[in-house]
């Protein structure tokens, strides 16, 4: 007699019997369900699987598509597989880097031995709609490290090599398409087929990958160039690549070598020399009188902002530093957002009337009393702080809408400098698996809001989808008007994130809705050699997460 499990379908609310050792597809085929964009993967008791994935016992699941954030990724991780194997296909000697999120896609730095040109991209193009109509399944396969790091020796895969080797784990996962063999950190679908939409472009000296909109999955997000952010982008890999350090497996060899004090000394030597910079492009700028630092949640807005000034008062000018925050209207003059809650992110959420009359009677030498926000009554009070600018003095303002040309729209622009702050993880997990900025910001927040706020990682994964709303609707659009752009993550950083990171999201229960992410971060971070934050001068950008600066906040 087959064995039968219950399946707890939580996309319908019923209950259904399936044969022990069916997989996900085979549990959906039985559901009833209808998804136009998925199933990509599922949710099986809040841990995130593909649908490769075969039940044994009874279990909670929740499919996934597209326009979720797990089904999205599945399918973005499944392009890179078919472009790889396109690639490989055509040129078998080549090798692929997925390197920079950029303009709603992903640089891919494609290595053949001749120059990438439109008619090379065509035909990487060509091959990979090929893949997808010949609806070539997508093999999950598990073996010992041992036997999965022989494999891709073979196939002189020496980023998955050292990736693998230094981990630890005892047993890995890895896919093959047709005989190509890869491995990525996370679920792929299990045919070629289901990928319905990509494009690929020629961009700089590579290719551009985009995908579908994770809001709109039957269009392709805007092809938006972002070159100040790719310029930013590549002059960290150029420095990474100086140093040998491009993916997480050779940062762990760092560490295993006791490098770690050395790295993470360059790495602050060099993010203070590109603040030092920014100042002196400033002092040398004639007829700046205010200097606008913007960036996105946990970017390291406010450190940056310091250190800056200090380095401003290096180059002999005084930095007089105000806060968008005091500008808030009164909270029932608040905009309220789709769900009818206060819209603190919405730039019309400050007073913008009274910060352009403040500035601009500031700026013609008069003196102004400040507003105070007061966060527990919700009201606009006047400070008592009364503020002139005298000759040589700078106003640093620091907000997510800085760079928001309506912010200051009746200020000179010939007055103002625009710095963008973000955290720009330029370190791969391998030569295929990029690693998100985003993952980087969270981690740097579920730290702080932990520390300084009394706020649990589940509540801080909980708010992180309606923070990245407010992030693409109010930051992202106007990050190429910045003068300046300040990348604030570090080579180093995720070691040293992890200590603190992981305990705090091994406290997410399991029965909650954010165990899926926290259960995610947790396994990204186990690739991931720790670094202990006693190595961290009190200047580090770092300090304002983890603690124990040398600045005030």
């Amino acid at each position: 007699m087959t064995k039968t499990v219950k399946i707890r379908c939580k996309n319908t609310g019923t209950e259904l019997e399936v044969a022990a050792g069916s997989t996900l597809e085979d549990v959906y085929a039985q559901s009833g369900l209808t998804m136009a964009y998925g199933p990509l993967s599922a949710k099986v008791n809040n841990k995130v699987e593909g649908m490769h994935y075969q039940v044994y016992n009874s279990k909670d699941v929740e499919f996934l598509d597209l326009r979720s954030p797990s089904g999205h990724r599945a399918y973005t991780r499944s392009l890179f597989f078919v472009l790889c194997k396109a690639v490989h296909d055509l040129y078998a000697h080549a090798s692929v880097y997925i390197d920079i999120p950029v303009s709603n896609g992903y640089y891919c730095d494609i290595q053949t031995g001749e120059p990438v040109t439109a008619d090379v991209v065509a035909a990487i193009r060509e091959r990979m709609h090929e893949l997808i109509a010949a609806a070539l399944p997508i093999h999950r396969h598990e073996s010992t490290t041992d036997e999965a790091v022989a494999l891709f020796s073979r196939y002189g895969a020496a980023s998955k090599v050292k990736l693998l080797s230094s981990t630890g784990k005892l047993y890995t996962v890895y896919y093959d398409i047709d005989g190509y063999y890869d491995y990525y950190y996370g679920a792929l679908l299990t045919n070629t087929s289901q990928l319905h939409l990509f494009g690929l472009e020629k961009y700089f000296d590579g290719a551009l990958l985009r995908i579908p909109r994770i809001d709109s999955p039957g269009e392709l997000g805007a092809l938006t160039r972002q070159d100040k952010m790719f310029e930013v982008f590549n002059e960290h890999i150029a420095w990474q690549k100086l140093l040998g350090l491009r993916t997480v497996g050779d940062l762990n060899s760092v560490v295993a070598d006791n490098m770690s004090t050395l790295l993470i000394n360059v790495s602050e030597a060099l993010q203070e020399k590109k603040i030092g910079a920014i100042a002196d492009e400033i002092a040398h700028r004639r007829g700046v009188k205010i200097v606008l630092i913007a960036g996105p949640s946990s970017s390291g807005k406010t450190t940056t902002c310091k250190r800056l000034s200090v380095q401003l008062l290096t180059c002999g000018i005084r930095p007089v530093g105000i806060s968008l925050d005091d500008y808030f209207l009164d909270r029932e003059q608040t905009p309220r957002d789709a769900n009818g809650d206060y819209d603190f992110e919405s730039l019309y959420a400050l007073d913008l009337e009274r910060l352009n009359a403040d500035l601009n009677a500031l700026l013609d030498g008069r003196e102004v009393e400040l507003p105070r926000y007061n966060f527990h009554t919700g009201r606009s009070e006047q400070s008592g702080r009364r503020l002139r600018l005298e000759a040589g003095d700078v106003l640093v303002v620091e907000g997510i809408h800085a760079l928001n040309p309506e912010l200051t729209s009746h200020v000179a622009d010939s007055q103002l400098f625009r710095v963008y702050a973000s955290a720009l993880t330029t370190i791969l997990l391998d030569a295929h698996n990029y690693i998100p900025t985003t993952d980087n910001r969270l981690l740097r927040r579920i730290i702080r809001d932990y520390k300084y706020r009394g706020v649990s990682a589940q509540e801080t994964i909980r708010r992180w989808p309606s923070v990245r709303a407010g992030e693409n609707k109010w930051i992202f659009p106007f990050q190429e008007n910045a003068d300046a752009m300040f990348n604030t993550a570090m080579i180093f950083e995720l070691a040293v994130l992890k200590s603190q990171a992981q305990p705090l999201l091994e406290q997410v229960p399991e029965w909650s809705a954010e165990y899926s992410e926290a259960y995610r971060l947790r396994k990204f971070l186990s690739y991931i050699r720790p670094i202990p934050d006693s190595q961290i001068p009190p200047t580090s950008l770092l300090r304002e997460f983890l603690g124990g600066s040398s600045f005030e906040y």
